[in-house]
């Protein structure tokens, strides 16, 4: 074919517009690749290796983790990074990335400032930087960002004002603002003539903003999430703004300066500018010291309504009764009021109601009986107030009830036995009321209560009864200032999760069982004011918990030394003792009396006793577990047998169990939990193992826990994993039966008793942790049934000869077929706030479980979370929240992260070994990283939302690399051949000399 001349130069020339077009893509492609490389040289840490892909050699930047592309520029359209862990600075030649439409780099550790020079990205639709450690002011350069939709500044460490271009750029594209959980100042700049016309989300809670509530905010008509609390915003409540927001369903103005109309004094115009939000769903205006009475029209809200917080303000009158017209309220909070009248049974009306605060405000009559209609209340708070009468018998209905609370009020009456079918209670608080009688055997039976039960300062007689010994989860029992009588049972030695119990000021009599003082948790005990005799138990002295000790005014006697728990005790705690005599000062020193007699007295006396107890005790055993044994039916012989049968376990009998634990005898006695205690035996082969028989609750509670845990340990398989040898199942005794760990659990190493001659170190710790998120870890991602553990904490996690940590009781575990993790949080279908509150123990337990969330893996990572911190602290959870009233999370945060110093200098000290030379200030500084690497992993694993936690395969690599630097450091104690290692974390590289 032969071409013209023309044609040939037209070729020409298109070949040459091709080239250049093609060198100009490839140069576009060449300075996006440039721009991420230097984002990347500015990354310190990549815990997850996340930028691995990312390197000079590979061109392909389409290709690369978190890069996305335009199909047809080819260039980068979107840069995704979030939950990575990243540590470093944000580069500004993120700039030069010029089609960029998409920028998330939040839930990272991305410290310093932000660049300035990103509001040059005039495509960006979607900018996310929260929950880093940013700080500086917001850049006024965003305001040039005209495509913006989305932006997300939340959970940095910002200061300064918000620019005013930031929200008035004559953009009305803008549909998602979140700069909450910073330290912002000044007034909210939106002017008369800005019009955010798109938005619906704003989120400025938690910073420092003054001023009030713009009004050219009542343009963004589409609004449906508003929050503005915790700020210093003053002026009236906003109904001119709200009352032109129909779509709202999220509204937070808790705690600022706000009042109402009319000089404070008036509700109804805001509450009616509320009624044209026909789906408003949580409404919260507590802490704005609000005056006025709550008004009628509080019946015309929306019926979407679940929750209202009106806590902590001055609003004063009855509760009106059109508020039974909110039929979906689940939580209603008025507590800390001026209220007053009597307790509307319209209220009661509220069939879906699960929390109701009613406390600090000054209602009087009586409790309505009604509530016992309420079936779905798990909470209920009427204290502080002026009732009276008594406490209704239809409490009994409520089987979700776990809290109560109507301390000081003034009821009278007894409290009703009926109250002991409230099997899930948790907390009991009847204090500072004038009830009277006895207290009933069914409500000291309650063994749910694992918080408090508080009865003191009332008028309750009789005995203390013997059935409070089944509280064995209970924290505190307070029965003080009463006129309880008799003796104080040796029973209450089995609330073995005892920490705090208070008996004085009543009228109890006789000795002091030393039972109490083999409680191994107990912290604080005041048997202060009674009329109690003989000698202080020595257990108490030995105990190695306690701290709070009061026997003032009683008849005791004898020797008080100054030794053991007694050490810090002052004679304040022993006053009107005249028997007593000892070494404290102010104390009148003992007189021994010498004898001749007394030491072959008491010789005789061990040769009888051991005689005796040699020849009797075969006797008695063989006595009183022989008819039993031989009444065994063959009915539970076939049922233990299919039952090992079908989980292809050995056989070993309920008699074999007998006699290996001496008839389950409390000196076997190692453990219990929620669902059952656990005893050490030894089988006639010499093997050693540990049992665990479950206590019967109910029936179908106890059926589907043993269930549960030989499902759970029949399918999973893993070195950090307890292992079931067998189980022991009849109709009336069901057992598992485990192989006993010689080194007991961690919570024995976490606070040791003083015959341990050290605790653990850091490295076994660091180890340890490393073993249970391992374990954790083939739970939630490669068990055959994925598994929910819903109680990890120290008590449940054991050591085996070598110090290798093992995952345990799964009892209230919860089997997870086939279905995604996340499903699990998000579906919170017919199941309630008060059914969360089970999953776990106190302390450990997620903050979602509270609130209706369905059990989950990242529950478990909370609690995961809370052990490290636990660890590296020294304190128990439980001690944060009697003594400083908030969570370890939050004791812990309030010291981020410029406040660390004491907390990592302590744990150093606390976690170096005693049985090694010193450590070398070499050694010392990897310690202290690894400290606060713990502390801020600990925190990221606590964090409130659940979807911002890491997986446990995350925290697994993060902690097995922490054990390896940790190790290489330590191993410097034991090498005797000097040679050198050289150990990656993350992108650092550090040079070991062994």
């Amino acid at each position: 074919m032969e071409y013209s001349k023309s044609s040939k130069c037209h070729l020409f020339l298109l070949i040459i517009v091709f080239y250049v077009v093609s060198g100009a893509n490839f140069m576009q492609l060449s300075s996006d690749q440039a721009s991420l490389l230097a984002f990347k040289a500015g990354i310190v840490a990549d815990p997850k290796h996340a930028l691995e892909t990312w390197n000079a050699s590979s061109t392909q930047v389409c290709n690369w983790l978190g890069v996305h592309c335009d199909k047809k520029s080819g260039r980068v359209v979107e840069l995704d990074l979030s939950h990575h862990s990243l540590q470093g600075t944000i580069s500004p030649f993120l700039s030069n990335l010029s089609y960029l439409e998409i920028l998330d780099l939040s839930q990272n550790l991305f410290h310093g400032y932000i660049p300035q020079e990103l509001g040059t990205l005039f495509q960006l639709r979607q900018l996310s930087l929260s929950s880093n450690l940013l700080e500086g002011n917001i850049p006024s350069q965003f305001g040039s960002l005209r495509q913006l939709v989305y932006l997300d500044l939340g959970s940095n460490k910002l200061t300064g004002e918000i620019p005013m271009p930031h929200l008035c750029n004559g953009s009305s594209s803008l549909q998602y603002i979140d700069l909450s959980n910073n330290s912002l100042t000044g007034k909210v700049p939106l002017k008369n003539e800005c019009v955010l016309r798109e938005l619906k989300f704003l989120l400025l809670w938690s910073n420092q903003l003054v001023g009030e509530v713009p009004a050219a905010l009542s343009n963004s008509t589409r609004l449906e999430w508003l929050d503005m609390e915790s700020n210093s915003l003053r002026g009236e409540l906003p109904s001119n703004i709200v009352y032109k927001m129909p779509h709202l369903q999220f509204l937070y103005l808790s705690y600022n300066h706000f009042r109402s109309h009319n000089g404070n004094t008036d509700l109804k115009p805001f509450f009616s500018s509320l009624a044209n939000s026909s789906n408003l769903q949580e409404l919260e205006l507590a802490g704005n010291h609000l005056g006025g009475e709550l008004p009628s029209v509080i019946g015309n809200l929306s019926t979407n309504l679940v929750q209202i917080h009106l806590d902590d303000n001055h609003i004063y009158g009855p509760i009106p009764r059109e508020i039974s017209n909110l039929v979906n309220l689940t939580l209603l909070n008025l507590s800390s009021n001026l209220l007053n009248g009597s307790i509307r049974t319209e209220l009661c009306q509220l069939q879906k109601l699960e929390r109701l605060y009613l406390s600090n405000n000054s209602f009087s009559g009586t409790i309505p009986t009604e509530f016992g209609n309420v079936l779905h209340l798990g909470l209920l708070d009427l204290s502080k107030n002026k009732l009276s009468g008594t406490i209704p018998d239809s409490f009994a209905n409520l089987s979700q009830l776990r809290r109560l609370f109507l301390y000081e009020n003034d009821l009278s009456g007894m409290i009703p036995p009926s109250l002991g079918n409230c099997i899930n209670l948790e907390i009991l608080d009847l204090s500072h009321n004038g009830i009277t009688g006895n207290i009933p055997s069914e409500v000291a039976g309650l063994s749910s209560l694992k918080l408090y039960l508080n009865l003191s300062s009332n008028h309750l007689d009789g005995p203390i009864p013997l059935e409070l010994s089944k509280m064995d989860m209970v924290l505190a029992v307070d029965l003080s200032s009463n006129n309880l009588s008799s003796t104080i049972p040796s029973q209450l030695g089995s609330c073995i999760a005892l920490e705090y119990l208070n008996l004085s000021s009543n009228h109890l009599q006789g000795d002091l069982p030393p039972s109490i003082g083999h409680l191994p948790y107990l912290k604080g005990l005041d048997v202060s004011f009674n009329l109690l005799t003989g000698e202080i138990p020595q257990t108490l002295e030995g105990s190695t918990t306690l701290v709070q000790l009061n026997f003032s005014y009683n008849n005791f006697s004898g020797n008080v030394t100054n030794k053991g728990a007694f050490s810090s005790l002052t004679i304040g705690s022993f006053l009107g003792n005249p028997g007593l005599c000892g070494s404290l000062i102010g104390m009148p020193n003992c007189h021994r009396k010498r004898t001749h007699h007394f030491p072959m007295a008491m010789l005789v006396s061990l040769i009888v006793a051991a005689i005796i107890f040699m020849v009797g005790y075969p006797i008695i055993l063989k006595s009183k577990f022989g008819r039993h044994l031989a009444v065994a039916s063959a009915k539970d012989t076939e049922s233990e047998e299919k039952e090992n049968k079908e989980l292809n376990l050995p056989r070993i009998s309920y008699n074999q169990l007998i006699e290996a634990t001496g008839g389950f005898s409390s000196s076997s006695l190692i453990g219990s939990g929620q669902f059952g205690h656990v005893y050490k035996g030894t089988l006639t082969d010499n093997t050693c193992i540990a049992v665990k028989v479950l206590t019967p609750i109910a029936a179908g509670e106890i059926s589907g826990s043993f269930k549960r845990e030989c499902e759970v340990l029949r399918r999973t398989r893993h070195r950090n994993l307890i292992r079931i040898k067998t189980i022991c199942s009849r109709p009336d005794f069901k057992a598992l039966v485990l192989p006993l760990m010689p080194n007991g659990s961690l919570e024995n190493h976490l606070y040791p008793s003083p015959e341990m001659k050290h605790g653990l170190d850091l490295i076994q710790l660091v180890s340890i942790c490393n073993d249970v998120a391992e374990g954790m870890a083939y739970l939630h991602h490669h068990s055959p049934v994925k598994v929910v553990h819903c109680d990890l904490k120290p008590s449940n996690i054991l050591l085996d000869v070598d110090m290798t940590a093992m995952v345990t009781d799964f009892g209230i575990s919860r089997l997870i077929k086939g279905v995604d993790e996340h499903t699990s949080i998000n579906d919170s279908a017919s199941f309630s706030s008060t059914q969360g509150l089970l999953c776990g123990s106190v302390g450990y337990i997620a903050p979602e479980y509270g609130m209706g969330r369905r059990a989950s893996t990242q529950g478990d990572v909370y609690s995961y979370g809370v052990l490290l911190l636990e660890i590296v602290t020294g304190k128990r959870p439980t001690d944060v929240l009697f003594q400083e009233g908030s969570s370890l999370h939050e004791w812990v945060k309030s010291f981020y992260p410029n406040k660390f110093q004491p907390i990592v200098e302590e744990a150093v000290m606390r976690l170096s070994p005693s049985y090694a030379p010193p450590i070398t200030n070499d050694q010392s500084k990897r310690w202290r990283e690894v400290i606060l690497e713990m502390l801020e992993l600990g925190l990221i694993c606590t964090q409130y939302n659940p979807s911002t936690r890491p997986t446990m395969l995350d925290i697994a690599h993060e902690v097995g690399q922490l054990k390896e630097y940790l190790s290489c450091s330590s191993s410097q104690l034991i090498e005797e051949d000097p040679t050198e290692l050289r150990l990656d974390i993350g992108y650092q590289q550090f040079v070991v000399t062994l």
